[in-house]
C-alpha cells in the first residue's frame, strides 16, 4: 500500500505540473516560442547543476565498493534496454521511430524512482541510484543525441564533448572520490536549479499537449506498442534474467527499479530541441506515466518479495 500511494502522489504532482504548463500555453502566459527557450535551458543549465549535485554527498567507503557493481547493473540493463529496443522497432521509414526508440531507451530513473528507493531503502539507496543516473546522462548525450540527430553529419563526438551535462558528471565524480570540499555557497545555488529539472520539463510536455491533437495522438498504435515495451517487456526481461542468475541484492533492486520507470521526461524537451512530433513526445511521456501507478508498486513489490 506505502509503495502504490508512493507512486500515485509523485504522478499526481506530475500532472498537476503539466496542467500548469498546459494551462499557461492556453492563456498565452508562454508564448510558443518559450518552450524552446525553456528546453534550452533545461539542457544548459538546469540539467547540469542537477547532475552535478548529485555528488557533492560526504564520501562512505562502504557505499564506494557498491558503486563499481552498481555501474555494472546499470551497464547490464541499458544494454538490455538498447538491444530489446531495436530487436522491437526496426521501422526505420517512420518519422516517429527516433523518438519511440528514445522513450524505449530512457526511464524516468530520477523523479520516478527516486521517492520510491528512498522509501524503500533510505539514503544508501539514492547514491545506487544516482550511478544509473550517471549513465543515463552518458548515454543520452551520446546515443540519445545520435538517435535524434537527422542529420548525421558527423563531428558529433566533439559537440558530446563540449556539452556541460558530461563535463558535469566528469566533475562530480572527480569531487566525490577525491573528496574535494564544497562550500554551501556553491552547493546552495546548484541544488535551486538542478531543483526546476522536474517542473521545468514537465511544464513544456503541457505545452507541447496544448499545442497538439490528443485525441489523435491517443488513437496511434505506435504510441501504445512503445510504452508497452518500455513498462512491460523490457522491466519483464530484466528482471527475469536477474532472478535466473540469483542476483537479488540491495543494488540490483535498485536499479532494476529505476530500470522499470516510465518514458524520461526529457523525451519531450529532445523532441523540440529536434524537431520532432513534439505532441506524440508529450503524450508518451503522459501516458507512460500514468500507467506506471499500476507497474511500478507491481514491480517494486516482486523485487522485495
Amino acid at each position: 500500500m506505502e509503495l502504490a500511494s508512493i507512486t500515485f502522489w509523485q504522478v499526481c504532482i506530475l500532472f498537476v505540473l503539466i496542467f500548469t504548463g498546459l494551462l499557461c500555453a492556453k492563456m498565452r502566459i508562454f508564448s510558443p516560442e518559450a518552450k524552446s527557450v525553456l528546453s534550452n535551458m533545461l539542457v544548459y543549465l538546469i540539467m547540469p547543476a542537477m547532475a552535478l549535485n548529485s555528488y557533492l554527498a560526504d564520501y562512505d567507503p562502504e557505499v564506494s565498493k557498491n558503486i563499481f557493481r552498481a555501474f555494472s547493473y546499470s551497464i547490464a540493463l541499458n544494454a538490455a534496454a538498447i538491444g530489446l529496443t531495436f530487436l522491437l522497432n526496426r521501422d526505420r521509414g517512420n518519422p516517429k521511430t527516433p523518438i519511440c526508440r528514445l522513450a524505449c531507451i530512457f526511464s524516468n530513473a530520477g523523479y520516478m524512482g527516486y521517492p520510491l528507493i528512498q522509501a524503500l531503502y533510505g539514503t544508501e539507496g539514492l547514491m545506487y541510484a544516482s550511478v544509473y543516473v550517471t549513465l543515463f546522462n552518458f548515454l543520452l548525450w551520446t546515443l540519445g543525441v545520435r538517435l535524434m540527430n537527422r542529420q548525421h553529419e558527423g563531428g558529433e563526438a566533439g559537440r558530446i564533448l563540449k556539452n556541460p551535462v558530461i563535463w558535469a558528471v566528469v566533475l562530480g565524480l572527480m569531487i566525490y572520490y577525491l573528496r574535494i570540499p564544497v562550500p554551501q555557497i556553491v552547493r546552495a545555488p546548484l541544488k535551486y536549479i538542478g531543483d526546476m529539472n522536474t517542473p521545468i520539463s514537465m511544464m513544456i510536455t503541457g505545452m507541447l499537449l496544448a499545442e497538439g491533437n490528443v485525441s489523435g495522438i491517443l488513437r496511434d498504435a505506435l504510441l501504445w506498442r512503445t510504452v508497452t515495451i518500455r513498462l512491460l517487456i523490457i522491466p519483464a526481461v530484466c528482471v527475469a534474467v536477474f532472478f535466473a542468475l540469483g542476483v537479488r541484492d540491495t543494488v540490483a533492486q535498485v536499479t532494476l527499479l529505476q530500470e522499470a520507470c516510465p518514458c524520461a521526461a526529457i523525451t519531450s524537451v529532445f523532441a523540440v530541441q529536434f524537431h520532432y512530433d513534439e505532441g506524440f513526445a508529450g503524450a508518451l511521456v503522459i501516458v507512460s506515466t500514468l500507467l506506471s501507478i499500476v507497474t511500478l508498486p507491481v514491480c517494486a513489490l516482486l523485487l522485495t518479495m
